[in-house]
């Protein structure tokens, strides 16, 4: 059975190391492993930031480093709908550091498990050329949810608002120090994990985060599910940050937030009949319907989507 990703460079490696490695692979392709253990499942993910690809020191201090790191982690824990237990890191640095490179930059790591109720539970030191941290999250879910099981008929829905980590990127590469927020957003995101959990308890039927913004990562929950989704562009909840930068880089706001990436929050398959909750910031911005294609409209008319992929 092909394995059940959208389309793109990143993914195509993924299907051709399952298919040399057979069924015993037949798992990968989904951000997080579920583990059945007794009543519970256990929740496994790896995420790796390397400098120079997914952050700079002369953007972010060394603390921000492991907290941004691990909060990338920990948004695949909050998608499956899982508690967290804590947190491995494997840290590769230049051998020149000075040992408080390394202390805080787990200091980060710290901070940002502790914010889910986790531990460190242990990791490794290496030297490398480039720094870069490889975070292994375990978590505890049951009954636990993935990417698969959306209907058609079911709403897509998004936390949060989009596009605040792309202002700060934008604003970077352009010569120019990024709003507060804008910068946050970029330093500390926010792991959902009480809203991943929310979301399963209110019915939903599959669930993943935006990591490669909403242009790439909606593919591959339509496709887990073997679903259509249409998705318009102008329901967007948009960061404040993500206008101001679109409007300086004359790029409709919904297009500069739909193609950003790491905002971290969650898209989510629920029920035709849920019409949203005070309790999350919570906006529904398309429906899946049977079919296999994923269609972006913006004020009704079709655009063509972008998003990040690691080898393109």
């Amino acid at each position: 059975m092909p394995l059940p990703l959208a389309g793109g460079p990143e993914f195509d490696r993924i299907r051709a190391i399952v298919d040399a490695l057979g069924p015993r692979a037949s798992a990968l392709g989904s951000d997080v492993a579920l583990v059945p253990i007794g009543g519970d499942r256990l929740a496994f993910s790896t995420d790796v930031s390397v400098e120079g690809v997914h952050f700079r020191r002369d953007w972010l201090s060394f603390e921000e480093i492991g907290w941004r790191s691990t909060a990338s982690a920990l948004s695949d824990l909050a998608a499956a709908a899982a508690e967290c237990v804590g947190v491995l890191v494997a840290l590769t640095a230049n051998r020149r550091e000075p040992e408080e490179t390394f202390v805080s930059v787990m200091r980060g790591v710290d901070a940002a498990v502790e914010s889910v109720g986790g531990l460190v539970l242990g990791g490794d030191l290496s030297r490398g050329e480039a720094m870069s941290l490889a975070v292994t999250v375990v978590g505890r879910s049951a009954p636990g949810i993935s990417r698969r099981g959306a209907r058609a008929g079911d709403g897509l829905w998004v936390t949060g608002a989009l596009g605040g980590a792309r202002a700060a990127l934008a604003a970077w590469n352009a010569g120019r120090a990024p709003d507060a927020a804008a910068r946050e957003r970029f330093a500390r995101p926010v792991p959902r994990l009480p809203a991943g959990r929310w979301l399963a308890d209110h019915g939903a039927t599959a669930m993943m985060d935006l990591s490669d913004g909403l242009g790439a990562d909606a593919g591959h929950l339509a496709a887990a599910s073997g679903l259509a989704l249409r998705i318009e562009l102008a329901q967007l909840p948009l960061h404040d940050s993500a206008r101001a930068e679109a409007a300086l880089s004359g790029q409709r706001p919904a297009l500069f937030a739909a193609w950003g990436g790491e905002d971290y929050e969650l898209l989510a398959a629920m029920p035709a009949e849920f019409a949203g909750t005070s309790e999350l910031s919570l906006t529904r911005i398309g429906s899946f319907t049977e079919g296999t294609d994923v269609t972006f409209t913006l004020d009704g008319r079709p655009v063509t989507p972008g998003g990040y992929d690691h080898f393109a």
